[in-house]
């Protein structure tokens, strides 16, 4: 299992959203109930503004920041390049660098019952 973690401009997110809902991975297989976990947050970070909109100076941190998202997935191993694929395409800004996807091992998975 993965964890897919991604740094999106905050103009992006809802189709990068849209996307990886929209690929084969996210729909449920059989004996599978869409045992997905999307998370977004609203993050600070470094990314280079593609508006003034997204520049924000931080008085905790004493810098200019961005304001942009931080999504993480869990996923199958075989899901990966799909999804990541799928944010990547949805997340383009015409930026050299709009953003970053990392993928991680999930060493252990447990449901709270």
């Amino acid at each position: 299992m993965k964890e897919i973690k991604a740094y999106i401009h905050r103009t992006c997110i809802a189709n990068v959203i849209e996307a990886v809902k929209a690929t084969s991975a996210w729909a449920p297989r059989s004996g599978d109930a869409g045992q997905h976990n999307l998370t977004v947050y609203a993050v600070q970070g470094s990314l280079t503004p593609i508006d003034q909109d997204e520049r924000h100076y931080s008085v905790d941190l004493g810098q200019e920041v961005t304001r942009e998202f931080k999504l993480e997935l869990h996923c199958e191993d075989a899901d990966v390049a799909e999804l990541v694929a799928a944010i990547r395409a949805a997340g383009r800004t015409g930026q050299r660098r709009a953003g970053w996807i990392y993928v991680v091992d999930i060493v252990s998975a447990e449901a709270i019952h």
